[in-house]
């Protein structure tokens, strides 16, 4: 696993987690619901963060696709140009 993606991971959730918690500020002070809506909503928010997270993993990243050599030669050859 790369840095990036280990840093996508914590920062999804973290962001979730925010999520997760103004969701239940708001069930609990503002709008009534019932008791298993709480239950509901922890699960919404798992399967969305679980989603997001095997998406984002099955996402080929370009700059690996690339041979180093070649990405290399491309460089020089660009700098040439200008």
């Amino acid at each position: 696993m790369k840095k990036k993606d280990v840093t996508f991971t914590i920062g999804l959730a973290i962001l979730m987690g925010v999520i997760w918690g103004l969701g239940e500020l708001v069930m609990g002070l503002w709008v009534a619901v019932i008791p298993s809506a709480h239950l509901f909503w922890f699960g919404l928010i798992v399967i969305i963060t679980l989603s997001i997270s095997v998406w984002h993993s099955m996402i080929e990243d370009k700059s690996d696709a690339k041979d180093p050599k070649r990405a290399k030669y491309e460089r020089k050859v660009r700098k040439r140009r200008k």
